[in-house]
């Protein structure tokens, strides 16, 4: 009995060695990390999160210190003294906009006259070919009626000209190049006018000063015109007001305030969608305060089909004149609209006296004859013409350099 409990306990004792054998051979199994295969890749290492951190930080560097004891702190009367202002540079008001010196306008039209030269080429050019030929016949004197048509002279002054020429021509005879250019030198003043008086109001003759609205439709550059012409008064030495009543255009009164502080013209303006009249008595109010020599007012683009629209802007010019009276009425028109600029002038002239024309965009368009039918039609002179997008590209018109431009030299 004793050997068979003795046995048994042999064989316990068997048993548990053999599982604890099993049991750490499997623990060391998984504390093992697979084999992995070689790899030709280079292990990249990732950069430090932050430099100078950790073994990079910089050693401290020895400051010198003050003691409670030798801070001074300030007096009592000091410490009831209102602080001073500190101005935030990031909040500061913007500086002033440098105010610009823009050129003379004496001679201006002569300096840009190989702008115009160059769009008037048909009409000048094409002109004295066709006068140089040996046979004038009939068919020649017509291709010099087309030639006028097609420059917009209009169709009563085209006949007038070309029966001026033909009798020039049967009378001079023999012709040689200077005699045919000094000819149509000759008609070509006579059909524009040189007995215009093409200035611009800008003297009113009482202590008020002068008023000078700009009217047009949209997209003929008015807004444009009306800045310039600041630039053009105050390059003659005059103070300007500028009134922005087109008021149904906020882009249209920042362009204008624009214009105005780079020639340090003050420039008057009303809420958006505001009345019109309102900002141009304001205007002219403001430029009587201040003294000033001219208030240009730019109203807005009226379309001259829209009746109400062209009556507000004969309001404007009511209202504007509980002041004094408007010295000018500038009519702006695009040149390369040709004979449409005609009905635009005839309903103006209906609503407004117009007083002066500005023909702008002269520079991209073969039809300078309008310069001769718009004056016909209104029975006022082109007083400024536009030869270009630069600033000082607003020209007073001169008749003289206007035609030795057109049949060059």
């Amino acid at each position: 009995m004793e050997i068979v409990i003795l046995a048994v306990v042999i064989a316990l004792v068997a048993v548990g060695a053999i599982s604890g054998l099993v049991v750490s051979s499997r623990k060391k199994k998984k504390q093992l990390p697979p084999a992995k295969a070689p790899s030709s890749t280079p292990t990249i290492t990732a950069p430090p999160a932050e430099p100078h951190v950790g073994e990079e930080a910089e050693t401290p560097r020895e400051e010198p210190r003050r003691t409670i004891e030798e801070v001074e702190l300030p007096t009592a009367e000091e410490a009831l003294e209102a602080p001073a202002a500190v101005e935030d540079p990031l909040v500061a008001a913007p500086p002033e906009p440098e105010i610009e010196v823009p050129e003379p306008t004496a001679g201006r039209l002569v300096r840009l006259r190989a702008r115009l030269a160059r769009s008037q080429n048909t009409l000048g050019k094409g002109l004295l070919t066709l006068l140089s030929r040996e046979h004038l016949d009939e068919e020649t004197w017509e291709e010099i009626e087309d030639t006028l048509l097609t420059a917009d002279v209009g169709v009563a002054p085209t006949q007038e000209l070309v029966e001026r020429l033909r009798e020039r021509v049967r009378v001079l005879g023999t012709r040689t190049p200077d005699e045919l250019r000094t000819l149509l030198r000759d008609e070509l003043l006579a059909l524009i006018g040189t007995d215009f008086d093409r200035s611009v109001k800008t003297d009113s003759g009482l202590d008020t000063p002068a008023v000078v609205m700009v009217v047009g439709v949209n997209g003929t550059g008015k807004t444009t015109t009306t800045g310039k012409l600041a630039r053009v008064l105050v390059a003659d030495g005059r103070s300007v007001v500028l009134g922005a009543a087109d008021t149904f255009r906020a882009a249209a009164t920042d362009q204008l305030q624009t214009w105005g502080d780079r020639v340090g013209a003050r420039t008057i303006r009303g809420p958006e969608n505001g009345d019109p009249a309102s900002v141009a008595y304001d205007a002219v109010k403001e430029g009587i305060a201040e003294g000033a020599d001219v208030v240009l007012i730019d109203t807005a683009g009226r379309l001259h089909t829209k009746t109400g629209l062209m009556d507000e802007l004969g309001k404007v010019k009511r209202v504007v004149e509980k002041h004094g009276p408007v010295n000018e009425v500038l009519l702006v028109l695009d040149a390369t609209t040709g004979q449409n600029g005609l009905v635009q002038a005839r309903v103006f002239r209906e609503v407004v006296d117009i007083t002066g024309i500005v023909l702008t965009k002269l520079d991209g368009t073969a039809k300078g004859g309008i310069v001769v039918a718009v004056q016909r039609e209104l029975g006022v002179p082109v007083k400024l013409i536009g030869l270009g997008e630069g600033p000082d590209d607003l020209a007073p018109f001169e008749p003289e350099a206007f035609v030795d431009a057109l049949i060059g030299d």
